[in-house]
């Protein structure tokens, strides 16, 4: 590893870039990005990067924005000589839409994939959405590495929650839940979920009578429109339960959804850093930065790092 890799932050990525380059023991680096008038992007690279490894650092929630000046910028460090373009994305955007489900459609994680697999040496991400898509390689032609939460969720539960019961809120949780609960070495169930449409869900609540004395912990990877967690939280309560806790890694919260989980009767609401919010309990930093360290280049050295995989701390 180069101690002389440059740290470049997107807008309101600065927080995670500061600790990843203190951390590491990297530069950071100074770069303009903004908007014209007419609401084109405009960037510019302020520090010396001419045969040095840089990295971006930028989570792509509300990603529309954010493309155009997160391609501009890592065009920029190439024009500038940099020796690799790296991108930290805790949060990865439109890899839930991994398959065509009505005649028309296009699949796209595959373009946003092959998008960033152009303007990125490697890339780096928190839990991303993978279903369909079994592995970041099927998307991105470059290689990366997937950060799990689960050891730091774990821990947060065991500090902070006695006695807890966890709670998967659909079938798609259970891999995930399940990865949390052995880490905290605690009980868990998981719910099943029928979906009519975006906002129409129903879930049914397994026999948890045996838990009442537990305090119910419901995890989830995304939290968007919340309604599914939500609707869970309904459940629990009716079935005289405590106020659950409702942790989430991706706090995307769309619109109204945090203040609508709180007004259902959710405990407190926790999630991870990966994407800036109130809620952020649970720093994935110290992860993150370690799987960096494992794509950056040595000093000198044009190598391309080992393809695709998974980090768990």
């Amino acid at each position: 590893m180069t101690t002389s890799a440059v740290v470049v932050a997107m807008p309101g990525n600065e927080p995670l870039a500061d600790e990843l380059a203190a951390r590491l023991g990297l530069e950071r680096g100074v770069a303009t990005v903004r908007r014209f008038p007419d609401e084109e992007s405009y960037v510019r690279i302020e520090s010396p990067v001419s045969g040095r490894g840089t990295l971006i650092v930028c989570t792509l929630d509300r990603p529309d924005d954010k493309l155009v000046p997160l391609f501009l910028l890592a065009a920029a460090l190439r024009e500038a000589g940099a020796q690799s373009v790296g991108l930290v994305a805790p949060y990865l955007a439109y890899m839930r839409q991994d398959r065509r489900f009505q005649p028309g459609e296009t699949i796209s994680a595959h373009h946003v994939g092959a998008w960033i697999s152009r303007s990125a040496d490697w890339l780096v991400t928190v839990d991303p959405h993978l279903h369909r898509i079994t592995d970041l390689s099927q998307v991105f032609s470059i290689p990366s590495r997937a950060v799990h939460a689960a050891g730091s969720v774990a821990e947060w539960i065991g500090a902070h929650v006695h006695d807890p019961l966890l709670i998967g809120p659909d079938e798609e949780s259970a891999q995930w839940v399940g990865a949390v609960a052995e880490h905290a070495h605690a009980p868990f169930v998981v719910l099943r979920k029928t979906r009519r449409g975006d906002r129409d869900v129903e879930v049914s609540l397994p026999d948890v009578e045996r838990w009442r004395s537990h305090t119910p912990v419901l995890v989830d990877d995304i939290v968007s429109t919340a309604h599914t967690m939500i609707e869970t939280v309904g459940h629990l309560r009716q079935a005289g339960l405590a106020a659950p806790v409702c942790v989430a890694v991706h706090a995307v919260f769309a619109r109204a959804a945090f203040e609508d989980l709180r007004a259902a009767g959710a405990g407190e609401i926790v999630s991870c850093d990966t994407i800036r919010h109130p809620s952020n309990r649970i720093s994935l930093a110290p992860a993150i930065a370690a799987s960096v360290r494992t794509l950056l280049p040595a000093r000198g050295h044009q190598t391309r790092p080992m393809q695709s995989g998974s980090s768990n701390p």
